[in-house]
């Protein structure tokens, strides 16, 4: 997901998006882990995208603290 997409996202979208993606980023480790990972390069994409939101929904605190 492209981070231009996410700073236009509310912050509960955010919230929505990070936990669906912490659950795929879980069933990726439980897939590969089993040796049955079809994907491998996509647990890479789901932690970047991880960090993504991370990244933007602590700039925003950041930024509502005056700081």
């Amino acid at each position: 997901m492209k981070p231009t997409e996410l700073r236009t996202s509310s912050d509960a979208d955010l919230q929505e998006k990070l936990s669906g993606y912490r659950e795929e980023l879980f069933n990726l480790r439980w897939q590969s882990a089993s040796h049955q990972n079809q994907n491998p390069k996509r647990a890479r994409e789901v932690r970047r995208d991880v960090a993504r939101i991370l990244t933007i929904m602590n700039e925003r605190k950041r930024e509502g603290s005056g700081k």
